[in-house]
């Protein structure tokens, strides 16, 4: 479905911008037709669709991806907001600029989800806002404190802005493993010094022998692993 807002747009290119718009609830098909919802959206240019969501990292939390294949979401209507003539190279150094403004660690239903950054967008790219029900829910949630984040899917096939999660991760697996290789360092080193120092040679009848090391006590060694 597609749909045009209205005929009093501002046209600055030739190249058509869309607002593709998802449902992230059954209750969007009632709530639709009251101007109501809760809504993910997109901005499609050039063939590309660019979207924000929330994550856990400091990084950008803008991605692209197919048009309308958004991952989790279901396609509701494409909107055309307007016309640009920015380039696909122009576009990827504005979508850039903006992921410094919108990382997926600052999401924030209220002040900064994915329609808001499809609003900015927009206006960035045609001059021409997105429309007011696409995004009224987060006005309303100020007064209900209604809260529902637009978190990343899992499985999204898409190829991220800025620091790459998938770096991040293994980033942070890597730290862990040489945490892991520290603590068995240490807890070797503590039971070889253990087991020195618990050996000393005595006398007896006129000749050497070693003493049996005690048992290391359990609890030592988890203070030491630890």
């Amino acid at each position: 479905m597609l749909c045009r807002r209205n005929s009093s747009f501002v046209d600055r290119g030739n190249v058509p911008v869309y607002l593709n718009v998802y449902d992230l609830t059954p209750i969007n098909g009632y709530a639709y037709w009251f101007g109501l919802g809760v809504y993910h959206s997109g901005v499609e240019v050039h063939g590309i669709e660019y979207a924000y969501g929330a994550h856990e990292y400091p990084s950008t939390g803008i991605f692209e991806g197919e048009p309308k294949q958004c991952d989790g979401f279901t396609f509701r209507k494409s909107i055309l907001i307007g016309k640009t003539d920015l380039g696909p190279l122009e576009v990827r150094a504005t979508m850039e600029q903006l992921a410094e403004n919108y990382k997926g660690s600052s999401y924030n239903l209220i002040t900064k989800n994915c329609n808001h950054f499809c609003d900015e967008t927009c206006i960035k790219l045609t001059g021409n806002p997105i429309p007011s029900w696409v995004n009224r829910l987060a006005r309303i949630g100020k007064i209900s404190g209604f809260m529902c984040n637009c978190v990343l899917p899992a499985t999204i096939n898409a190829t991220k802005l800025g620091n790459n999660r998938i770096n991040q991760d293994k980033s942070c697996e890597a730290d862990t493993e040489k945490k892991k290789l520290r603590e068995r360092s240490t807890i070797g080193a503590t039971t070889s010094s253990s087991s020195s120092s618990s050996s000393p040679s005595v006398q007896v009848r006129g000749r050497s022998r070693k003493r049996r090391p005690r048992p290391a006590s359990p609890l030592i060694l988890g203070s030491s692993n630890a």
